[in-house]
């Protein structure tokens, strides 16, 4: 079993799918964010069709925490222009609306490359092995069994640190193409950029993600070096902004998400 079978959707007519929200992709408080967009990322690609218009951008809004057992996504393809397509997606349990999504997909524009972002440097990434307990007084979530992570930045969760910054070398245990699923599954995998300026854990749940995907996807097994901040946290909000590198330099993806973090101190 994989990512793939964790996503996999089956047609329930009318364009919906059907799928399993499954349990090893648990956080201790509901699945991984960025394992729901995947489900509606793969929903969105099936309704769309179009193998050469690639994942551009995914922007999901988290409703409630879904409940590990059968969901339902009904993706409705918006627009489809000459290069660009806009799709949108409903991901339901049980009758009740737990996200909504929106996707732009399309293929390459002609057009200079200009990039003004360069790859940090840090030590190369170690053995690949499972995550274990990498938070400080807290019993390691289940999803961390599915990942290798080393950290490159920032301080350890809870240290009372100056700077809210963490990430570093991250990815599947299993091996698998990186994809836009793989994606966003990692670049909602690390713990929140907060955290290590706290003393003590603070629950941090999702309220919008979106992902811009910036290389042309799927890539070659490998792990990826990702690197998230907060700038402000505010009225038990904060913002964390992230990237994604290939170890050959590639920027692979841009994130960006508002969260919640509870009772904070």
């Amino acid at each position: 079993m994989g990512l793939d079978a964790d996503t996999a959707l089956h047609p329930a007519g009318d364009g919906a799918f059907e799928g399993t929200i499954v349990e090893t992709w648990w956080t201790p408080r509901g699945p991984l964010g960025g394992y729901v967009m995947a489900i509606v990322q793969r929903g969105m690609e099936l309704a769309v069709a179009e193998p050469g218009r690639q994942p551009r951008a995914l922007t999901v809004h988290f409703l409630r925490p879904p409940e590990a057992g059968p969901v339902t996504l009904r993706p409705t393809v918006e627009r489809v222009g000459r290069s660009l397509t806009t799709a949108t997606a409903r991901l339901e349990q049980e009758g009740k609306l737990i996200a909504l999504g929106v996707a732009a997909f399309s293929s390459p524009w002609p057009g200079p490359e200009l990039s003004e972002a360069a790859m940090p440097q840090v030590e190369p990434p170690g053995d690949r092995a499972a995550a274990g307990g990498n938070v400080p007084g807290a019993t390691p979530p289940a999803f961390m069994g599915r990942l290798t992570m080393q950290r490159r930045f920032g301080e350890p969760a809870f240290s009372g640190a100056a700077h809210a910054e963490t990430g570093g070398w991250l990815g599947l245990l299993e091996e698998r193409p990186v994809d836009a699923l793989t994606v966003l599954v990692l670049a909602d995998a690390w713990f929140p950029a907060p955290w290590p300026r706290l003393k003590a854990l603070a629950p941090a749940p999702t309220i919008e993600m979106s992902v811009m995907f910036r290389a042309p996807l799927p890539l070659p097994d490998s792990l990826l070096l990702g690197r998230f901040h907060t700038r402000l946290v505010r009225d038990g909000f904060f913002d964390e902004n992230g990237e994604l590198w290939s170890p050959d330099g590639t920027l692979v993806a841009q994130s960006r998400q508002l969260a919640l973090l509870i009772g904070a101190r």
